[in-house]
């Protein structure tokens, strides 16, 4: 692997090239991992298919948290390296390595899939209201499958994870969403201590990322429930695991939830110093959906309230 920058030419390690990448994309870092991204050359299919799938979780996250739309392209040169590798083995089966590629190529139309479906008009919109319920049931077979072909139980994880979501923010079916919660929390953990890899990243041990976004989500039906102490402990924990995997805007996104505590326990003058400085730090680095959430919090909107009701034709 080469990097180029000017007439300089340097060597890099394909691993350590792609995994400065993913630090740089979870840091908000989106057009810098990019460009690091861009200016490796790969001639064989392995490698450039290892960097397009990179590439594109980077525009992916950046169009999550950034409000951007750059995902499709990426995708779609992701997919086209992808089927030059398969077609590179000439019909000999695939090895463990190219299993993975194929599973996080999937993995990422899953996850592009489901942002389509809850970013409505630029915002967040839970709930199966306005939404194309074929499209909604298309995404959870999509994570059904992917649970059942996962290489490993990260990768499963991750699948469970997506299940729960769509059951929570597509189906608004929140008796069946923490039981896939709770089976991504457990994938996550196991051999967790040291371990900062997610789906299209590292798999050796545990997943902060995942172990993260579980708690995140189980703490939300804590807090629905009126367990604030409950919800306390697990985001407390989801914030904590954030910051050491050196998600910005996730971290960010997490304190969020810790003000709306912070409000429930009737300190809205703690609330709202905390929240002036998410909304000035998530502005400084581009993450305007997480803006626009500190901003909504600000002027007296839940970020955690469940979807209104739908207008009733009568």
């Amino acid at each position: 692997m080469t990097n180029t920058a000017s007439t300089l030419r340097t060597a890099v390690p394909l691993d350590e090239l792609i995994a400065a990448a993913g630090e740089l994309r979870i840091g908000g870092r989106w057009e810098r991992a990019t460009r690091l991204l861009d200016s490796g050359e790969a001639t064989d299919p392995r490698p450039r298919a290892l960097l397009a799938l990179a590439a594109a979780e980077v525009a992916l996250e950046s169009d999550w948290f950034g409000g951007t739309a750059l995902t499709e392209p990426r995708l779609a040169a992701a997919e086209e390296c992808v089927e030059v590798l398969i077609a590179s083995l000439d019909g000999k089966p695939a090895d463990e390595a190219q299993a993975d590629i194929r599973w996080d190529l999937d993995f990422l139309r899953l996850r592009h899939g489901y942002l389509g479906q809850v970013r409505v008009d630029g915002a967040f919109r839970a709930g199966p209201d306005g939404k194309d319920p074929d499209a909604s049931a298309a995404l959870r077979t999509h994570a059904e499958r992917l649970r059942g072909e996962a290489p490993d139980d990260v990768r499963r994880g991750w699948a469970e994870m997506y299940l729960g979501l769509v059951a929570d923010n597509l189906f608004a079916e929140r008796d069946v969403a923490p039981g896939h919660y709770e089976a991504a929390l457990c994938a996550g953990e196991a051999g967790e201590a040291g371990g900062t890899g997610e789906a299209g990243g590292s798999h050796d041990a545990g997943d902060d990322l995942l172990v993260r976004e579980a708690l995140r989500h189980l703490g939300d039906h804590d807090h629905d429930h009126g367990d604030h102490a409950r919800a306390r402990e697990r985001w407390g924990r989801a914030t904590e695991l954030g910051a050491r995997a050196g998600t910005v805007p996730g971290t960010l996104s997490q304190q969020l939830l810790l003000a709306v505590l912070t409000r429930d326990a009737g300190d809205e003058a703690g609330a709202v110093a905390l929240v002036r400085e998410i909304a000035r730090w998530a502005g400084a680095i581009g993450a305007v959906t997480t803006e626009a959430q500190a901003r909504g919090f600000l002027a007296g909107a839940d970020p955690t309230a469940p979807p209104a009701p739908a207008e009733s034709d009568s």
